[in-house]
């Protein structure tokens, strides 16, 4: 275990240990999808991660997914963020705010009847839960190519407004089923123009989002989340020659920016994931694979055989907000409660025990 407990410089930051924490959607926002005074003190007990990535946060109202997640837009979600940044740092830890664009992993009920924007007018698959039920994803509009600018300038917005608010950083969800990755998958992106039709030019958007928040906070505040070949939410990468292109584009793209790191979901140990994190000039964040609960086992083993320079920890986060003192002394764990993980209060949320309470 000792080489998980090594402290690692990312960015500007000093960390204490080589795992972090992994964003998590909790949908317990407040009015206007700003963080409250429960979301900081959520954030501010799991200081001890080091580095939080918190969970996926919307650039734009249009980019809202899930019912009651936050936004990085406004001056009331800049106020509610300042309030989470100032809580985890008097705790002595770091945090960056995900910048997630859902895409077409919507409904307009969700966001105020505001409609869904995609690559191509192709729906998702399967229902998004809203304030009336379960109701299937509506069909997306396709941007149109001069719109793309104002996507890239949202996500310009938004880091700024996270650097405004005290936040360290920002993470660009590139992964996972949502919009990015929706550009950089061929089965949701069916365009034949500048932003479509080969591996290169569906990575144009990424790489181009990727420069923009660099130039405008500083590449050392910014990290790239990617999931090459998840297959998730009818976002398919099924050819691996392909796949491998786009990504290798999509690398090549952001070379040289001197980013604070890459996060890679996938199997660390898998050709493709190992190939991506060679070719990267800077720090790589993986975990033991989406769908699988990374431990301190697994994750000490990523670190020992050189499959990544940091860890993302998700699920044990969620009940014990001091995960990094339980695994440094090889305590028990709490058990995390699922029929709590999304919407509620405090239940669930910030009254887990810490080593100290128990």
């Amino acid at each position: 275990m000792e080489r998980l407990f090594t402290p690692i410089r990312i960015g500007n930051m000093d960390l204490p240990q080589r795992f972090v924490m992994a964003p998590l959607t909790r949908n317990r926002t407040g009015v206007g999808m700003a963080p409250t005074p429960l979301n900081a003190e959520y954030y501010a007990q799991r200081a001890g991660a080091g580095l939080i990535v918190s969970e996926g946060t919307q650039p734009s109202a249009v980019g809202q997914g899930y019912l009651n997640t936050p936004g990085i837009h406004t001056p009331e979600q800049i106020a509610g963020w300042r309030l989470v940044a100032d809580r985890v740092h008097e705790n002595g830890g770091h945090i960056f705010v995900q910048l997630m664009h859902a895409g077409r992993i919507a409904h307009p009920d969700n966001k105020q009847g505001l409609e869904s924007i995609a690559p191509s007018a192709i729906p998702a698959p399967g229902e998004v839960v809203t304030a009336k039920g379960s109701l299937p994803m509506t069909v997306p509009r396709a941007l149109e190519a001069d719109e793309i600018p104002g996507v890239v300038a949202d996500y310009v917005h938004a880091a700024r407004c996270a650097v405004e608010a005290g936040l360290d950083g920002v993470e660009i969800h590139a992964a996972n089923g949502y919009l990015l990755h929706q550009f950089l998958a061929p089965s949701s992106n069916q365009r034949d123009d500048g932003y479509g039709g080969s591996p290169a030019n569906r990575a144009r958007l990424t790489i181009e989002t990727v420069k923009a928040v660099a130039e405008a906070i500083g590449a050392e505040r910014v990290g790239v989340r990617i999931s090459p070949a998840h297959n998730i939410q009818g976002v398919l990468e099924k050819d691996p020659a392909d796949t491998r292109e786009t990504y290798e584009a999509l690398l090549d793209g952001i070379a040289g920016l001197s980013l604070a790191y890459l996060s890679i979901l996938a199997d660390p140990a898998a050709e493709l994931t190992t190939d991506l994190r060679s070719r990267f000039d800077g720090p790589v964040m993986t975990n033991s694979g989406f769908g699988t609960v990374t431990t301190r086992e697994s994750a000490a083993a990523i670190i020992d055989n050189g499959q990544g320079e940091l860890v993302a920890v998700g699920r044990p986060f969620l009940a014990n907000p001091d995960l990094a003192e339980r695994w440094r002394t090889d305590a028990s764990l709490n058990t995390p409660d699922q029929t709590t993980f999304y919407g509620g209060g405090a239940e669930g949320y910030t009254d887990y025990a810490s080593l100290d309470a128990a």
